[in-house]
């Protein structure tokens, strides 16, 4: 076997979307001729843990970690939210930031470059640079965000510049929704660019999870640029036994951030309530993750709490098992300058579950693109109150008839072991 070393901040027991793009991977590797080593942190700060991922974990995996030091203890005491975990994406789920919140975005932004994960770049390099002279290996991949993961590749290619070097981004980096927020002065803002340049055009591949990705990192003059979608894997699907929820139920898996907020959407399920007594005794808002205040908030306005379900986490293999339950899969999109391109794992999951899918999103983006090729649900612009009303009422006709359902197309070639193998053709090509 060849063996490639992947350099990445989240896995096991990392729980959340970021980890399971190259726990997938690492699990079909071999099956494709590829021996994966991994190089995480030691001690990271994860939002949340899930424990169900250890069963795709290969037993014989090699993964080498090495402690990492993180602002994070200071950022806590300057906030006050002593023990508690911080969350991704810019989420606050009890009240509104404060001058402290901001100030600390303001230093995150503009002093630690590109990300808090920053310090572990010197001495990865140092560490990793000693392994690869004992332990050769035949490529190298980064995965980011956070893009320090990058800075290390980058590193490891100026002292092996005979090793092929995969730079994965499942986000943008300029580009990704939050880069606004983060204040950065012209200076900041020059240098994020010019570190994701040398990256992009140091590395020897660029992969990227959707089209709109491609023509954006193109832009970069990359050496070579792939697509390499998300995906779902069939096998977290064998074995589930569940009924359809009796409610008329709309289920959000995963971080609902401001950004994904869908005001409009809340503001038709009100009315659609308020006009029609059986739809408002039958909805129910199912939201299972962590949720932004300002959700929280708009739905009070709204009139909705009463519909609400809120779960804080469940573990991967509970969450498929509600994908699966629910009668309506809601995927909410960033309202956000790279909205176009947004095309998230837990989309694949969603056409795995083979439940109608109702989006909230740009109707020319790489998720309508998706959706009508595979027939899996329909989507809805930001602002687009009517087309909401319309999908809705249809649903809801269908589950009153009792057979509401979808008849997908064409979603196999989105299964983890697919987009392994598409992988593993890359790295032989790169590597030939």
């Amino acid at each position: 076997m060849k063996c490639v070393l992947i350099i990445t901040y989240y896995w096991f027991p990392s729980g959340g979307a970021g980890v399971q793009r190259w726990l997938k991977f690492v699990k079909y590797l071999p099956d494709f001729g590829w021996e994966p080593i991994v190089y995480v942190p030691e001690n990271p700060e994860y939002p949340s843990e899930d424990y169900s991922f250890k069963k795709d974990i290969p037993k014989d995996l090699e993964v080498i970690k090495r402690p990492i030091w993180e602002p994070y203890d200071i950022y806590r005491k300057l906030v006050g939210k002593k023990g508690e975990k911080i969350n991704a994406g810019f989420i606050s789920e009890n009240k509104k930031s404060g001058w402290k919140d901001k100030f600390s975005i303001w230093i995150r932004g503009n002093f630690l470059i590109p990300d808090p994960r920053r310090f572990w770049v010197k001495p990865s390099i140092k560490y990793l640079s000693m392994y690869l002279q004992e332990k050769p290996v035949d490529a190298v991949v980064t995965t980011g965000p956070p893009h320090s993961m990058h800075l290390i590749g980058l590193g490891l290619k100026k002292h092996f510049p005979q090793i092929p070097w995969i730079a994965d981004f499942r986000d943008p980096w300029t580009n990704i929704d939050f880069y606004k927020d983060l204040n950065l002065t012209w200076l900041s803002d020059k240098i994020h660019h010019r570190m994701e340049r040398k990256v992009v055009r140091n590395a020897d591949c660029i992969v990227v999870v959707s089209n709109e990705m491609l023509r954006e990192f193109s832009t970069l003059s990359p050496k070579r640029l792939e697509l390499v979608t998300n995906g779902f894997d069939d096998s977290d699907m064998e074995n589930i036994t569940t009924s359809l929820d009796l409610n008329f139920s709309l289920s959000h898996i995963g971080t609902l951030n401001s950004s994904r907020n869908p005001v409009s959407l809340w503001k038709v399920l009100s009315e659609l309530s308020q006009g029609n007594e059986n739809l408002r005794k039958n909805l129910k808002i199912q939201l299972i993750g962590k949720v932004d205040f300002s959700v929280l908030e708009d739905l009070e306005k709204y009139g909705l709490t009463g519909n609400l379900v809120k779960i804080d986490y469940l573990s991967h293999d509970e969450a498929i098992k509600k994908q699966q339950s629910s009668q309506i899969l809601l995927l909410l999109i960033n309202n956000s300058q790279n909205a176009k391109g947004v095309l998230t794992g837990k989309f694949f999951e969603y056409l795995a579950a083979e439940r109608p899918i109702l989006a909230v999103g740009p109707t020319d983006g790489d998720v309508a693109d998706v959706l009508n090729e595979t027939r899996a649900g329909r989507i809805a612009d930001f602002e687009d109150e009517s087309a909401m009303k319309s999908i809705i009422l249809d649903y809801y006709n269908q589950y009153r008839k009792g057979n509401l359902e979808v008849d997908s197309h064409c979603i196999e070639k989105y299964s983890r072991r697919e987009l392994t193998r598409q992988l593993s053709v890359l790295l032989n090509e790169l590597t030939s």
